[in-house]
């Protein structure tokens, strides 16, 4: 039989193919025309909660925050809750300890190394998706990176043996009125390894260290075509109304809650105050509290991911405890654990607290240095019989071994070293 469509009606057929297909090609660059739908998560209620547990939990955080908490300095906000139902929150302060602009529930603090936990959960969200692994090594990524056995896992568990940026970059003569960038870490790290000191074999040991967060941060944005700050708005922020939550950079728009030492002086920023991943979240107590139900309800990963966030990877050394992937831990038993972060930059502190066993979260933000903020996590023992306090140590309770302060902005007493100076680069780390 003869074919009797003609040339013209093929071409059309052809051209509209091509426009209806997801990407065209313009000089080479893929172009998508898909729409990019916006993610929405939802949260579960609360579980149910008796009145009575309710008064008693309510009456010992209150206890707490009368003797403890509030006459300490602390400037900013706290929520205990169960079951995704909050029984204690309270504010205290205003922002610039002038005795206006109080502190309120949407008050935006900085949340310091708590943000290591965002940073973590979206590298594990992007292995779900099959964008990368976390046995991936970092020359995946980043081609000339000259660090034997770094994967991105010992980034998240710091067993990577990197050095942390906050001292190498200023040893190495950075310029104090230059920002530093991520980019800068990476390309210091590649380019002067050989002036470097105090590099460690990769997963020999647990060195807590902010680059390998920094950099944790740069493989997001490659891998994924957007900024930290833009990814984390959309896939974390947005969709669980976050509505206070946002990572600081240079440029922005969002307002800024300043920062106080324990004596009310003002912290200002310094060089390193752009640098995100390791820290430079902002947020609330109830915008944690939706990220903890995000986690817990497994809404952002699934239940398989979170066992390998919580597993114990530095076990050199007996004891309780340990780090996962993004979080710090006691370990109490198999089934029984206290997962938390802490947070500390210039003068501002964080305490993020849960308890998968018993469904109870904890988190308390300060803007104005309040070691107390830390003594929150004695409140654990509302829930659960975790440790006698006496027997806790400052450690656990204040992240001493996390120099989270620049090297110069140290307070001496005397010649004592006091909290405030984080000069001893030298002292043995435990997870």
């Amino acid at each position: 039989m003869k074919n009797t469509t003609s040339p013209l009606f093929l071409l059309v057929i052809l051209v509209s193919s091509l426009f209806s297909s997801c990407d065209f090609s313009e000089k080479g660059k893929t172009i998508s025309t898909q729409i990019e739908q916006p993610i929405t998560y939802e949260i579960p209620t609360p579980k149910t909660i008796t009145e009575k547990e309710s008064k008693r939990i309510y009456a010992e955080c209150k206890m707490f925050y009368d003797t403890m908490l509030a006459p300490s300095g602390f400037n900013g906000g706290i929520i205990v809750a169960k079951g995704g139902n909050i029984i204690f929150e309270k504010y205290k302060g205003s922002i610039n300890l002038n005795g206006v602009d109080s502190i309120t529930a949407s008050t935006p603090l900085h949340i310091a190394s708590v943000s290591k936990t965002f940073t973590a959960m979206v590298i594990l969200k992007l292995q779900e998706q099959g964008k990368l692994l976390i046995t991936d090594t970092l020359t995946k990524f980043f081609p000339n990176f000259n660090y034997p056995g770094v994967t991105v896992k010992t980034l998240l568990n710091h067993r990577s043996g990197l050095p942390n940026y906050l001292y190498f970059m200023n040893d190495l003569g950075w310029n104090k009125d230059s920002i530093i960038e991520n980019g800068d870490i990476l390309q210091w790290l590649i380019e002067k390894k050989q002036a470097i000191k105090d590099i460690a074999a990769a997963d020999t040991k647990f060195s807590y260290s902010n680059t390998n967060y920094a950099l944790l941060a740069l493989i997001i944005e490659k891998v994924t075509g957007k900024s930290y700050p833009e990814y984390l708005h959309k896939n974390i922020f947005g969709p669980l109304g976050m509505t206070n939550t946002f990572v600081h950079h240079r440029g922005d728009t969002m307002i800024r809650s300043k920062s106080f030492d324990w004596k009310g002086r003002e912290m200002p920023d310094n060089n390193l105050d752009n640098v995100y991943g390791d820290k430079n979240i902002y947020s609330t107590v109830q915008d944690l509290l939706k990220w903890d139900r995000a986690l817990t309800n497994n809404i952002f990963l699934n239940a398989k991911t979170l066992q390998t966030a919580y597993a114990p990877y530095s076990n050199e050394k007996p004891g309780i405890k340990n780090y996962g992937l993004g979080w710090r831990m006691n370990i109490y038993g198999e089934a029984k654990k206290i997962i938390f972060h802490n947070g500390w930059w210039h003068g501002n502190n964080a305490a993020f607290i849960r308890l998968p066993t018993e469904d109870a979260t904890i988190i308390c933000l300060s803007n104005r240095f309040a070691r107390s903020v830390y003594s929150s996590k004695l409140l654990v023992n509302i829930f659960g019989n975790y440790f006698d306090a006496a027997e806790e140590d400052s450690e656990n309770i204040v992240p001493s071994a996390i120099p989270e302060i620049f090297p110069n902005e140290t307070k001496k007493n005397k010649g004592k070293r006091t909290e405030y100076d984080f000069s001893d680069r030298n002292k043995k780390e435990t997870p």
